[in-house]
């Protein structure tokens, strides 16, 4: 009895030629370009391999690098999964056609309506897996609380002089303002960016960590930062963070009026993928209370799916609010009118 070996795609196929055939199966796999870069997402990845024999390719970048990569590779881009980190980013990525529509009963139940790119005939583009607020902290040697509990008040005239931020150009910041133009209207908007300027303490730069850190030294006297920068100083045991810590206050903002600007970690499937069904596959795995626990848990982050509940001591010391209704598919479509009013008022 003789055997026959050929290779079709990479793959052995042995024929006997008494009449019984074996096939060698392939390897399943997918393609993922990832903004998030936490080494918690390790366990995540490995869960999901573990479950569905699926192998991830991982490249890593920030949002900008993938958004870039993926429009160099044009239609020859072998990107299956597309995870980025910010409403605004997610909805420039839909506009430059990068997502594809996808349609899945499972995700739509599991994701709230605001958390996700709108409904279309062709499918949902994106959706987002985790969230995060956008708090205010202060210092309390030089700042009262009652003066810094909204984000109207930010740009009131107790607090000239006192204010600090990323720049007006960065995501966050567009997010933020995005969400005040879909709340309150672009006239008031621009009114609140123009006295914020007015209010700064400095010109605006740096990241998250630096606000905190300007806040405590009291070069700042209040700032914007998204919650898991804030619980990541408060969970760690080196003393100049401890320090700094016991000199700083959090406010959850505006629980009286809107609740507090949310924004997401999300992602969809690349519109070239190449493993649909797979990516399909780990889009909903992202959606599974196992996967939300990890997601949640690895970033001080909450789950986008609300019946999952994370047991996060960090968030727990944050304590309970009130999170704002607004569209994160809204807000990231408002980013043009955002960037364009910022200018208009000097907001480097």
């Amino acid at each position: 009895m003789g055997v026959r070996v050929s290779f079709i795609n990479h793959v052995v196929f042995l024929s006997v030629i008494a009449g019984t055939a074996f096939a060698a199966e392939p390897v399943k796999e997918l393609n993922l370009y990832s903004a998030r870069h936490y080494q918690t997402d390790e366990a995540l990845y490995s869960d999901f391999t573990k479950r569905t024999g699926i192998k991830i390719n991982r490249i890593e970048a920030d949002d900008n690098g993938i958004l870039e990569r993926i429009k160099s590779e044009g239609d020859k881009s072998q990107a299956d999964v597309i995870l980025l980190v910010d409403a605004a980013r997610l909805w420039r990525a839909q506009n430059q056609n990068i997502f594809a529509p996808i349609k899945s009963k499972y995700l739509e139940q599991r994701i709230p309506a605001n958390l996700r790119a709108s409904s279309e005939a062709a499918g949902i583009s994106w959706f987002g897996y985790s969230t995060r607020a956008r708090v205010i902290v202060y210092n309390k040697g030089t700042v009262k609380k009652s003066d810094v509990d909204t984000y109207e008040k930010l740009a009131s005239p107790e607090n000239k002089g006192k204010v600090c931020t990323r720049s007006g150009s960065h995501p966050y910041m567009l997010s933020l303002v995005g969400a005040l133009i879909e709340r309150d209207g672009l006239q008031a908007t621009e009114t609140w960016a123009k006295n914020m300027v007015a209010n700064m303490a400095r010109s605006p730069r740096g990241g998250d960590t630096d606000q905190i850190k300007a806040v405590a030294s009291g070069e700042c006297g209040v700032a914007l930062t998204n919650t898991y920068y804030f619980a990541r100083m408060m969970q760690s045991d080196k003393p100049e963070d401890i320090s700094m810590i016991s000199k700083i206050g959090f406010v959850w903002p505006n629980q009286g009026s809107g609740g507090v600007h949310i924004n997401i970690s999300g992602g969809g499937m690349a519109r070239n993928a190449p493993h649909r069904a797979e990516a399909l596959q780990f889009l909903e795995y992202l959606a599974s209370d196992s996967a939300q626990e990890y997601l949640a848990n690895g970033n001080n982050e909450w789950p986008a799916v609300p019946s999952v509940k994370v047991e996060n001591p960090a968030l727990k010391t944050l304590g309970p609010f009130q999170a704002e209704k607004v569209s994160v598919a809204a807000i990231g479509k408002n980013q043009i009118a955002a960037q364009k009013l910022l200018d208009q008022v000097g907001y480097k």
